[in-house]
């Protein structure tokens, strides 16, 4: 396999039959100016975009109706010409044409009805449309035929670099005639909806195996890339129960691509978390962001350099290539103002690239991923906002290599997963369980030993907390709110207590309630306890990963952090700067390195949009390593200073002279 390129485009076309004179405007020599300005060493291009139109001369499919050109094939030339590697987008779960005129190779709701995104099947001809609205196609008959034929054809066409499938969603299922015949023969109860999800996951499945086999009888070094199976939980509602990683629906790409549009699709803080549990896949990993202010098809659209070079600098940072996103004009001209403004970006990766793409995340802290986005999320924040570095950890690993590990707050384990985490355990390890992370999946006791019998549920809608003086530090020392109320527990003898709760007097209700939010709380403690501590495991019995996603209040921030410490003492990677630092610790061993990476650009809320716009500079910020080598020396990247070591017990530390976006420092042993 051709090792993964570091600066990419990927270049969106879709394009109307209503648009004329498409491609008219394609310049080889313009485009590679373009690619050449932008720095860029791979751009993904395009075969068929969402409105079922091809852009080559195509015999399986339909070519775009006034397209002249074989602008695939040019686009091809014109990239091979100057070194550029140039895989082929193919659309799969959308095509506009194809569902006009062949309504039954949609996906269809059990009802008959055709599953659409975002489209009002009683819209007039004149009505404004909404953004993002496609009808679903199913991968399966006549329509499957024609994207293998598609593929087949290309790959008989073309000097191919990869393929770059897209909409490729195991949501939502279908029930088209087609799945319907195929859910018979296999005696499928239409009814049971797990069993048609499992159907619906082996379609996928055929068209990816067949997809892959067609590519690699002729293009054996070819990548393949299926995007929306490395998609967590998606921007669209209607597609948030994907099971990708329960499934394993990315194992058939030979990189993970994660999409993310962080100025509109949930923030800056989703792709740490997807990095570094993709990295556990062990194939490469491609960051994809885009130029645009807001999201796809916004002609026009331009975040300013500097948030390209934030985004570029903090993909590097955790480890990943990394992809911006464009969309050609129709006439085939690239918008040179992007390139320039990608170029910027890019410019300054190639000067760092080295230390930090395929670099392996390290650290002695284990966040166990739950699946559930708030829990999730919730907790990587706290870590990211405090320049706590971790991993994800994976569960058929050895947990030893953790000093900590943290439970976020949803019923997640398997009994074997749960007998894994009490064993590391009682040999001494750390775990830090919030909410529900202790129970089995039927909520009805606890897989973990914490140190307490499970009651139940909360009685309340809320609740209040007391804490005590292992977790007082900082905090404020009235009872603070928690705006969903800890399960309760009772602590086992032996068991130390830490936090108290207070409950409300009632939960608010039309029948009672009192002043504008919530009902104060009783002057006495509950039964049961708001904190515990076990050992080295510490149960902090609400989901405060939950509430903090929710809500962002520091005081739940601080008692999560001030828990940790209680378990967790020597992190491998140290620092200290504002919420808005985050920080990422990188393993180069071939290289005989580290590289801690420190990023701060600080996302300003402006509309719905996020925005990054002041760089402002961090002066003397310390830094600290743990590592089992000798570090023999120290240096900023891309500069090259040397900066001096402090060598304290077992760790190194150095004074970073300034962090204005981003600065490196490799270690080196």
């Amino acid at each position: 396999m051709v090792p993964e390129r570091s600066r990419q485009v990927h270049l969106d076309f879709h394009t109307s039959e209503y648009i004329p004179d498409v491609g008219t405007r394609f310049s080889k020599k313009q485009f590679q100016g373009a690619l050449q300005a932008g720095h860029v060493n791979l751009i993904n291009i395009f075969a068929k975009c969402h409105h079922g139109w091809s852009y080559y001369p195509t015999k399986a499919g339909k070519a775009h109706p006034t397209l002249q050109i074989d602008l695939l094939g040019q686009q091809i030339e014109a990239c091979h010409e100057i070194g550029v590697r140039a895989p082929i987008y193919y659309t799969v779960g959308w095509s506009a044409n194809d569902a006009a005129e062949h309504p039954e190779w949609c996906v269809h709701h059990k009802d008959g009805t055709i599953a659409a995104n975002a489209w009002d099947f009683h819209a007039q001809p004149d009505d404004p449309r909404p953004p993002t609205s496609w009808k679903f196609m199913c991968p399966s008959g006549d329509y499957m035929a024609l994207m293998l034929a598609q593929t087949q054809e290309i790959c008989q066409l073309y000097p191919v670099d990869g393929f770059w499938y897209d909409i490729v969603t195991t949501q939502p299922v279908c029930y088209c005639d087609n799945c319907r015949r195929g859910m018979a023969e296999e005696g499928i109860d239409l009814d049971d909806a797990e069993a048609v999800f499992r159907y619906r996951v082996r379609r996928w499945n055929h068209f990816q195996q067949e997809c892959t086999r067609i590519i690699q009888k002729r293009h054996p070094d070819a990548s393949i890339y299926f995007n929306g199976t490395t998609m967590l939980e998606s921007a669209l509602s209607n597609r948030s129960a994907l099971r990708n990683l329960e499934f394993g629906m990315h194992e058939y790409n030979t990189k993970q691509d994660l999409e993310d549009l962080p100025t509109t699709w949930g923030g800056y803080d989703q792709f740490p978390l997807r990095s570094k549990l993709f990295h556990n896949t062990d194939k490469p990993i491609v960051a994809m962001s885009g130029k645009f202010h807001t999201s796809w098809g916004e002609f026009g659209g331009f975040k300013h350099p500097d948030a390209l070079r934030y985004e570029a600098a903090a993909m590097v940072a955790f480890g990943a290539a990394c992809n911006f996103g464009d969309q050609l004009h129709p006439l085939g001209e690239m918008d040179m103002a992007t390139y320039r403004n990608i170029g910027e970006a890019y410019q300054y990766v190639e000067q760092i690239e080295e230390y930090g793409i395929g670099g392996r995340p390290v650290s002695n802290l284990g966040l166990w991923y739950s699946g559930s986005k708030g829990d999730d999320e919730g907790v990587v924040g706290m870590l990211l906002e405090t320049q706590t570095d971790f991993r994800v950890v994976d569960p058929e690993q050895e947990l030893s290599q953790y000093e900590a590990i943290i439970l976020p707050g949803t019923a997640c384990l398997t009994e074997a997963q749960a007998e894994a985490l009490n064993r590391f355990a009682a040999r001494g390890g750390g775990l830090l369980v919030l909410g529900e992370g202790a129970l089995d999946r039927t909520r009805t006791r606890f897989l973990l030993d914490v140190g307490a019998t499970y009651l139940g549920p909360a009685q309340f809608d809320i609740d209040y907390l007391v804490v005590g003086e292992a977790l007082a530090r900082g905090m404020v020392a009235s009872p603070f709110l928690n705006y969903q109320a800890a399960m309760r527990v009772r602590p086992d003898p032996g068991t130390e207590v830490l936090a108290a709760i207070r409950e409300p007097y009632f939960s608010r209700t039309y029948a009672r309630y009192c002043s504008h939010l919530n009902t104060p709380y009783r002057l006495d403690d509950a039964a049961h306890a708001g904190a515990l501590r076990k050992g080295k495991v510490v149960f902090l019995p609400h989901a405060l990963g939950r509430i903090y996603h929710a809500h962002g209040a520091r005081v739940h921030r601080d008692l999560v952090i001030h828990a940790l410490h209680l378990i967790y003492a020597s992190p491998m990677i140290q620092t200290h700067m504002p919420s808005a630092g985050r920080v990422s610790l990188l393993h180069q061993p071939h290289r005989n390195r580290y590289v801690a990476h420190l990023l701060y650009g600080p996302a300003l809320q402006r509309g719905r949009c996020l925005v990054i716009e002041d760089l402002v500079p961090l002066y003397d910020v310390p830094l600290q390593v743990r590592v089992p080598q000798a570090i023999t020396q120290a240096y900023l990247v891309p500069a090259g200073e040397a900066l001096e070591l402090e060598r304290t017990g077992n760790a190194v530390g150095v004074i970073v002279p300034t962090v204005q976006c981003h600065q490196a420092v490799v270690f080196e042993y």
